[in-house]
């Protein structure tokens, strides 16, 4: 039996009659930047997270970008963030000219460890970037009491994990901003790229609006030098149609998840831990193949028709782009490794129980 690592068809056959209407509303209003539309899903985002402001943008990456941009962050400053991560993270930081800092990972969750976070502090940290990797958010409140008690910003790159819940807090309620991903691999991806940026903050939040229209506060007015940021109308009529469906997708994950924990328990895969104080949405359904066996295994699965994907080979401080920060192999053991190990199985809300003894029948196949 085939089965993908994520299959959009199965999702998109199921709200075909709810989507097709509204692209052709956006058609027919010929309203495509901004506009009510986008407008509409800002403000249904700001009660789904429990913020007071979203701010609409082109992509998770460009969230992050002009998050820094907000805060005045650029040359000579420096961004506390971990190597384990989409290359967006410290790309946005190196983009506005700052410097990324990294530090190891949790070998558990995979996220940032907040102990790691007030060694690497200088005098020169102007912010925390926590990654929520995988669907699981970072220990944000260990986080954020090392940023207050250091007079630090935190921007949370919270791409792959919108709704995922810390000690019953929202991602987007702990940090000052909070950046979302509507790419449409996301547990809500829209068809093509988006982001969104929440925040508590009302004057984080106009400046971020200023900053995603060239800076422009009234029209040709420019009090800031920003940038083409801006969400378009089709995403977000789309976006907002699946936005009612995002709850019921991600317990469906979950559901997946907890039946690959159960049918690998006591096998040699290491499955992914959830924090008691956590709900992970399982972005991404990620074991460890320990013992120098991942890429035997994974081609092992291809090769049997199954989905899978390795996130992330290369941990960032090993990246090129960044060899003038100085690292050498070994600087972040934990991440090193779990870039050697880490394997992501199908998890998608529409998979069905033969599809996923499939997946572990050829895991184990595989193992063995």
């Amino acid at each position: 039996m085939k089965v993908p690592l994520l299959d959009l068809k199965a999702q998109y056959a199921g709200i075909r009659d709810e989507i097709e209407p509204v692209i052709r509303e956006v058609c027919d209003a010929q309203y495509f930047v901004l506009g009510p539309q986008v407008q509409a899903f800002e403000e249904e985002i700001a009660t789904y997270c429990g913020t007071q402001h979203a701010v609409g943008v082109s992509s998770g990456t460009d969230a992050l970008i002009l998050s820094l941009m907000a805060h005045g962050i650029g040359h000579g400053d420096e961004v506390i963030t971990t190597s384990f991560t989409f290359f967006g993270t410290a790309g946005s930081i190196a983009r506005v000219g700052a410097t990324p800092v990294f530090v190891d990972c949790c070998p558990a969750c995979f996220n940032i460890q907040p102990e790691q976070i007030e060694a690497a502090i200088t005098e020169r940290t102007k912010a925390i970037m926590p990654v929520d990797l995988f669907g699981q958010m970072a220990d944000m409140q260990t986080i954020m009491n090392v940023a207050r008690e250091h007079n630090l910003v935190v921007i949370e790159d919270s791409a792959q994990s919108i709704g995922a819940t810390h000690h019953n807090m929202k991602a987007g309620q702990c940090a000052d901003l909070t950046t979302f991903s509507f790419f449409p691999s996301k547990n809500l991806g829209g068809f093509g790229d988006g982001g969104m940026v929440v925040t508590d903050d009302a004057e984080l939040a106009e400046k971020c609006r200023a900053l995603r229209m060239h800076g422009e506060t009234t029209k040709y007015h420019h009090r800031f030098i920003g940038g083409n940021f801006r969400l378009d109308a089709l995403q977000a009529a789309i976006l907002r149609v699946k936005l009612h469906y995002l709850g019921k997708w991600s317990a469906k994950r979950r559901a997946n998840a907890a039946y690959y924990s159960d049918k690998l328990a006591g096998t040699s895969v290491i499955t992914p831990e959830v924090y008691d104080f956590n709900e992970s949405i399982y972005n991404q359904y990620t074991v460890r193949i320990p013992n120098g066996r991942r890429d035997a295994v994974q081609a092992h699965l291809i090769g049997s028709g199954i989905g899978c994907a390795v996130y992330y080979p290369i941990p960032l401080h090993l990246q090129e782009c960044f060899a003038y920060l100085g690292h050498k192999p070994g600087d972040l053991p934990i991440s090193e490794a779990a870039a050697k190990e880490v394997l992501s199985l199908p998890v998608y809300p529409e998979l069905t129980d033969a599809q996923q003894d499939a997946v572990v029948a050829a895991l184990m196949e595989a193992c063995e």
